[in-house]
């Protein structure tokens, strides 16, 4: 019954987007901004350090709201229509809406940011029985959407989009390619950065509730081990299964988001003499987040 009133309201909320934004053409408004909408808050930050005063962008996902199972409102819903683009990045809500946004609104571009990013598996991790620390092969098939939680992902995404605002608005070309030249530049630093705090590291091994991390973790050679089990909270077999393995490990830090249940691990850090760290990977200061994550890893190991 959850399930279908949840499709009831869905198809209410795309009916109603389709009689408001027939009335209301992307023209009703003009503006010298180039519009984007994009779905989470770390866009906006790309989007708008790219094209300055020059922008104005939309974000779906606001925060304390998860991409995981986000509806849009019928407001957002209309604004899309008075974008130039919608710039993809593959968050789970997007699979969802992005067929029917298409249907309502035709003539509107939907702009794949994630193209050249070679995505990586969501693999949960175990112990055997003689501890070591093996892949679920069943785990494997799903590709993670967090693609914007490395240095190296993002450079190919803010590429992408930087080509896409000089195509749409080639007016400003010049400027956008010198604000992307800086980006790039930050984001070499930002990536010597952790490389230096990481690299006395010997614990390569970190857990975390929701697997947030996975781009960042295969760039910077660590494993995340996620508490969540696809996508609901462990049973208490399981939570008994994590804790042997956060001992096993010699895990001291338990990285959480806000968007998401903290119970679970409090419950195993309180176990392991551990702390719980909350990092939001939706967090519009992108490079604060990053560097908040290397430095809660350099120090859980001294």
């Amino acid at each position: 019954m959850r399930i279908k009133l949840k499709n009831l309201l869905a198809s209410i909320t795309l009916l109603l987007f389709i009689l408001v934004s027939g009335c209301q053409p992307a023209s009703v408004l003009p503006t010298e901004k180039l519009i984007l909408t994009v779905s989470i808050v770390p866009q906006k930050y790309f989007v708008e350090r790219l094209g300055g005063d020059y922008v104005q962008v939309n974000v779906m996902v606001h925060p304390g709201q998860s991409p995981e199972n986000y509806e849009p409102t019928p407001s957002q819903m209309v604004s899309i229509s008075k974008s130039a683009a919608y710039v993809l990045i593959g968050a789970p809500f997007e699979k969802v809406w992005v067929d029917k946004l298409k249907t309502a609104n035709p003539e509107l571009l939907f702009f794949d940011s994630s193209q050249g990013i070679k995505r990586i598996a969501m693999i949960a991790h175990q112990h055997d029985q003689n501890g070591e620390l093996q892949a679920d092969p069943q785990s494997s098939e799903e590709l993670d959407p967090h693609i914007w939680t490395s240095p190296a992902t993002v450079k190919i995404q803010v590429k992408n989009i930087a080509d896409l605002m000089k195509e749409l608005d080639p007016t400003h070309a010049v400027v956008y390619q010198q604000n992307l030249d800086s980006f790039l530049a930050d984001i070499d630093q930002l990536d010597q950065e952790i490389q230096t705090l990481l690299a006395p590291v010997t614990q390569r091994q970190f857990m975390v509730y929701h697997p947030t991390w996975g781009y960042f973790a295969d760039q910077y050679d660590f494993t995340q081990i996620a508490i969540e089990i696809d996508g609901t909270e462990p049973s208490a077999q399981e939570l008994a299964g994590i804790i042997d393995e956060a001992i096993l490990d010699q895990v001291k830090v338990i990285i959480v988001q806000p968007e998401f249940s903290q119970r679970s691990a409090e419950a195993i850090a309180r176990e392991i003499g551990g702390r719980v760290v909350a990092i939001s990977a939706l967090d519009y200061d992108w490079f604060s987040a990053l560097r908040t994550l290397a430095t809660t890893l350099a120090q859980s190991s001294n």
